[in-house]
């Protein structure tokens, strides 16, 4: 058997130099064809957005689908990450295999599997805060068939745009994430800014997004917002530097659990008044993004104009009226008035416990 093979390549071969003799300008290739029976391991999500609010709970779906063929192993690895914006890095959230599991970093101790079934690997994520909005990806690898699948994370809210009490442009972007946590708020992604837009909103100062780019929305194209002649959208300043860049910021917030009000009170109060008295009903000044959020959710309407805890002065109006905003429901801003002037009264918010 052997030499019979011996002699067959030995054949090919003299076959092979013969033709290049003869035809030194025929241009020849093998093709190899493979046959493959497909992925033995699928992960799929029946949903690819979910959609949630702060303080609840969500599933994020992560089914399994495996061949029959393929060994039943106990070493089935499930590990849940949430995508970065810029999808260079990623952050760990959970990881599972076997009766071994562990939860990651902010997530630790709110989240787990739901396991319905042995292929089910859907994450249940409770108390969401305003961080947990994103990209997760849900990460298979069971021997040496693995597959992915990406699900996103969406929270019910509302996108502001803020300038602290130095004025217009004072922030760089690290300032910008200090103002909108001071705020009860994030800032908001480019999606968050879209949703917004496409609901209407309009405003002619560059703010900070979560990705490091610098942008603001218009939907009534006029000469100082991009020029009138231009159609709206969402204007885009690119990427800028975090460090030396200076601009106003967009932030998002979404519901809260405790009670926001106007706090009645005999007279008016100067701003340290206005703390303490808020402090003396059981609560805290309100925050910006408090009032937005009893706004924007929840309808809260009222038409006297009050301290925040930055030392603006605004009013939440829905229902617009003479003197109340009354040409669109909107928080109306005051400005940030001298801390001394008791002319204002103050919006507080308490904890429920």
């Amino acid at each position: 058997m052997i030499p019979l093979l011996i002699y067959a390549l030995v054949s090919l071969s003299v076959a092979e130099t013969n033709l290049d003799i003869l035809y030194p300008k025929l241009e020849h290739s093998r093709t190899i064809y493979v046959i493959e029976n497909g992925p033995k391991l699928n992960v799929t999500a029946e949903q690819g957005k979910v959609v949630t609010r702060r303080g609840g709970n969500v599933t994020l779906p992560c089914k399994i689908q495996r061949d029959q063929q393929l060994p039943l192993s106990n070493k089935m690895r499930i590990k849940w990450t949430k995508l970065t914006s810029d999808y260079l890095r990623e952050v760990d959230v959970f990881v599972a295999m076997g009766y071994h599991k562990r939860s990651y970093g902010s997530f630790h101790g709110r989240v787990h599997l739901q396991g319905s079934s042995l292929m089910d690997a859907s994450l249940v994520m409770t108390d969401i805060t305003l961080d947990d909005y994103g990209r997760y990806k849900c990460e298979v690898i069971d021997g040496l068939e693995d597959d992915t699948v990406v699900v996103s994370l969406d929270l019910e809210g509302v996108v502001f745009p803020y300038f602290p009490r130095l004025g217009r442009y004072n922030l760089n972007f690290y300032d910008a994430e200090q103002a909108c946590r001071d705020q009860d708020a994030v800032v908001a992604s480019f999606d968050q800014l879209h949703d917004a837009w496409r609901g209407g909103m309009d405003w002619c100062n560059a703010g900070w997004l979560s990705d490091g780019s610098v942008q603001y929305p218009i939907t009534t194209p006029r000469e100082p917002c991009g020029g009138k002649n231009t159609v709206p959208g969402i204007r885009n300043y690119g990427l800028r530097d975090k460090d030396k860049s200076h601009y106003d910021v967009f932030c998002f917030t979404s519901f809260h659990k405790g009670d926001f009000y106007y706090l009645i009170h005999p007279s008016k109060l100067t701003y340290d008044e206005a703390v303490r008295a808020c402090q003396k009903d059981g609560a805290q000044i309100a925050k910006v993004g408090q009032m937005f959020a009893a706004w924007k959710l929840n309808k809260y309407d009222r038409c006297d104009a009050g301290w925040l805890a930055d030392a603006s002065v605004r009013y939440p109006i829905n229902h617009p009226r003479r003197r109340c905003s009354p040409t669109e429901a909107a928080v109306r801003f005051n400005g940030f008035p001298d801390k001394k002037h008791k002319l204002y009264g103050v919006y507080c918010y308490k904890e429920n416990i």
